[in-house]
């Protein structure tokens, strides 16, 4: 105990000595976070405190042996494993201090997050087996995956959550302080030491960093915090049946982990870059609500704290005790994450509409189906005269009032082609009215095709209660995108053609009372 609480004191006073360095030392050479629309401060500050956390952690660890000789501070060996765990930790840490001084790319950084954890998995770090609702799982192949997928989760949960001053180290500590805890009720003294070597480190660091903060922990911080907890977790669970002890840093670490699970899916949702940074974290969420910045910190500290505590319970439950209260913990934070409006987008009504449009786009929907049909043979119209009619009878399908095509002069060969014209013949005087008021549907738009107008089409429809008119402007832009490519391929050809007397003497009905239609209207067939 004495040795666990020294090397504490030690890693406490040497964090509190080293931040102040680095503080001038990155306004020195520009390692800086600038504000911008995103962040809350208004002055740039140093965003290297990672590198005084991680100083203090390892100089902590380098120094207890002189001033404790106990068989717990023996403990304290550099073997193979513990070789890889700092490898990993130096590419963490490494790469986020690099982006701390020169921005990289969110891709960049990722695959080092991946390098780091492969090398802490092939270090002996690794997530073998799974021992949870009196279930053992192997994972076999899926061993380095879901190892890699622990890390990765744990680095980024710490870096999104450090977006307001002392919340993430504050969450961190607080995390780091329930693992010294458990370690030790557990008899390892090891992630016994280590994890108060990494809460003395963060805790004086967290004197500069709280509000006002004069320092930031920049990802150098962040990234070496979640891989540092990420990979003594797994260590103090090596010697046991992973399972319950490796859902305690999970739980206790459930603000930002849980941000971090949300975060790409709200993006996703919403239609915005799954891993650009945003303004809609948890803790932004909060603030629009009133909150000022230091009481937001206190209520997530006070939700981190409960969380913790309640962790701590796992140990003591049996497996179905676990389960139920994972349930109703999940249950509290959906509960708690919709009073943040973090669920705006994902209402039923907004997730039945998704689906029926998910539905109609893929072809689902036989309605779809239908007019597919339609659209492919208007494409494989020989003539516009074919093409129109083939029109008309979609135009039918989605219960068009009116359609006219009017064929732009000079491109279908050197006749002048007048408007194709249909109308559902059904108007009566209130569908005439219809057709002028608010009720009515009214497009008109070019059928052209790199710079060359072929015609204009232009369509209405009255707008009547008890019609399902959801999908009509979709449908609508089906046909006009069919018709272009069908006028495209029919533009190359002459209205000489001899192929199109044929087409005047075809039983099509279609065909031949266009035709009619247009002699009638005084054009006639060249001889």
């Amino acid at each position: 105990m004495a040795t666990i609480l020294g090397i504490f004191a030690i890693a406490l006073g040497l964090s509190l000595a080293l931040t102040p360095v680095f503080k001038r030392l990155g306004l020195r050479f520009g390692a800086v976070d600038e504000p911008d629309k995103r962040k809350l401060h208004t002055r740039p500050i140093a965003r290297c405190g990672g590198v005084g956390i991680f100083l203090a952690f390892l100089l902590s660890l380098s120094v207890s042996p002189l001033f404790f000789k106990t068989s717990v501070s023996g403990l304290l060996v550099l073997n193979s494993q513990m070789a890889f765990v700092l490898l990993g930790a130096l590419i963490a840490f490494g790469i986020g201090l690099v982006d701390d001084v020169h921005r990289l790319g969110s891709t960049i950084k990722f695959v080092f997050h991946i390098l780091a954890a492969t090398a802490a998995f092939f270090g002996g770090l690794q997530i073998g087996q799974v021992h949870i609702f009196g279930l053992n799982m192997q994972m076999g192949v899926l061993s380095y995956a879901l190892t890699v997928f622990w890390f990765v989760l744990f680095i980024n949960a710490v870096n999104l959550i450090d977006g307001l001053d002392g919340l993430a180290s504050g969450i961190t500590f607080f995390a780091c302080a329930v693992m010294v805890v458990l370690a030790m009720v557990k008899g390892n003294f090891l992630i016994a030491m280590l994890f108060a070597a990494l809460a003395g480190s963060i805790l004086g660091f967290l004197r500069y960093n709280f509000n006002p903060a004069s320092i930031f922990l920049g990802d150098s911080g962040s990234y070496f915090l979640g891989y540092s907890i990420a990979a003594l977790s797994i260590m103090g669970s090596i010697k046991s049946q992973m399972g319950v002890l490796l859902l305690i840093p999970l739980v206790g670490l459930g603000v930002p982990v849980f941000d971090t699970i949300l975060s790409p899916i709200r993006r996703f949702v919403i239609g915005r870059d799954m891993f650009n940074p945003d303004k809609g974290h948890i803790h932004h969420r909060l603030i629009e609500k009133g909150i000022s910045t230091r009481r937001v910190v206190w209520i997530i500290y006070g939700i981190s704290v409960l969380l913790c505590a309640l962790s701590l319970l796992l140990i003591h439950l049996r497996d179905e005790q676990v389960g139920l209260f994972l349930i109703l913990l999940a249950a509290a934070s959906v509960l708690f994450l919709r009073k943040l409006g973090y669920f705006e987008y994902i209402t039923s009504d907004r997730i039945f509409g998704w689906l029926k449009d998910l539905t109609d786009e893929s072809g689902i929907k036989r309605d779809r189906r239908t007019f597919l049909s339609l659209q492919m043979q208007i494409a494989s119209s020989e003539n516009i005269y074919q093409l129109w009619g083939r029109v008309i009878q979609a135009a039918k399908k989605i219960q068009l009032n009116a359609v006219t095509l009017d064929p732009y002069p000079g491109v279908f060969g050197a006749a002048t082609l007048p408007p194709f014209t249909w109308n559902s013949g059904a108007q009566g005087p209130e569908e005439e009215a219809a057709l002028t008021d608010q009720r009515s549907l009214r497009v008109k738009m070019p059928i052209a095709s790199n710079g060359t107008v072929y015609a204009t089409l232009t369509l209405s429809k009255s707008i009547k209660k008890g019609n399902d008119d959801r999908f009509v402007l979709r449908r609508v832009e089906h046909l006009r995108r069919t018709i272009t490519d069908t006028m495209e391929k029919l533009g190359v050809r002459s209205l000489t053609c001899p192929e199109l007397l044929e087409d005047r003497r075809h039983p099509d009905n279609q065909t031949a009372q266009a035709w009619e239609g247009h002699e009638r209207r005084g054009l006639h067939l060249p001889q």
